[in-house]
């Protein structure tokens, strides 16, 4: 049966990459919130899922974006309805926000691509069929707390939280599995980043030369959002 999946949307360039052609082979359908055109959200009786994407910005910077605030109260209101809520990078800030969680500036940068190892002591079923070390592409400042009630499901060396699921229906990431040549271009042409090698942070150079990752990373992508949707 078809689904109804809105992206909420921050910048023009953080688009869905893979998940929306997840969503075209699936015959879902969707539609899009984009936050930076001032576009209202939608109703809870429109949407099945809701798919938070990235953005340079912070969750609490109410002053320089107004519909920040707004956006937070809806995704607390959107996991109280029992929809499908899905958060990829800013996006599983947010949702760690909503569930009550800290979100705060991480002891280092990550920019590139770098493993991330499943957490062995809570392995979860949308998960089951990846392997235990990988690598994914990272583009973050911040990280946040476990979640009570969330099971852990992904660490890396530079960020502990990396990924986690609540009440089955929530899934929170905070690397990029949905990356695309395209959408690594917008990102490498529109984000204002000091892209100087250090320990977690690589060179324009280095990752756009692994940019193949993407291929595999879309993949477990596609297994995810296929197990997300018998949910």
């Amino acid at each position: 049966m078809p689904l109804n999946i809105n992206f909420i949307l921050h910048v023009p360039f953080e688009t869905p990459g893979c998940i929306e052609k997840w969503c075209k082979q699936n015959n879902h359908n969707t539609s899009f919130t984009r936050l930076y055109n001032n576009e209202p959200l939608p109703s809870f009786e429109s949407f099945d899922w809701i798919v938070i994407m990235g953005g340079p910005m912070g969750i609490y910077d109410d002053k320089d974006y107004s519909w920040l605030k707004l956006e937070r109260s809806f995704i607390k209101e959107a996991i109280n309805a029992n929809k499908v809520v899905l958060g990829i990078c800013l996006g599983s800030q947010f949702i760690a926000d909503a569930l009550g969680a800290k979100v705060y500036k991480n002891k280092v940068d990550e920019i590139g691509w770098f493993n991330i190892e499943k957490n062995q002591e809570s392995n979860h079923p949308i998960i089951n069929n990846l392997p235990e070390l990988f690598p994914v592409f990272h583009w973050h400042g911040d990280t946040f707390d476990l979640p009570e009630g969330a099971l852990h499901l992904f660490s890396s060396e530079a960020t502990i939280n990396q990924a986690f699921i609540y009440n089955n229906k929530v899934l929170a990431l905070q690397f990029h599995m949905e990356i695309t040549p395209e959408l690594l271009n917008g990102m490498m042409d529109n984000v204002n980043a000091n892209l100087t090698e250090k320990e977690y942070i690589q060179t324009k150079k280095e990752i756009l030369s692994q940019i193949e990752i993407s291929e595999l990373t879309n993949k477990f992508m596609f297994s995810i959002l296929d197990k997300m949707a018998i949910i």
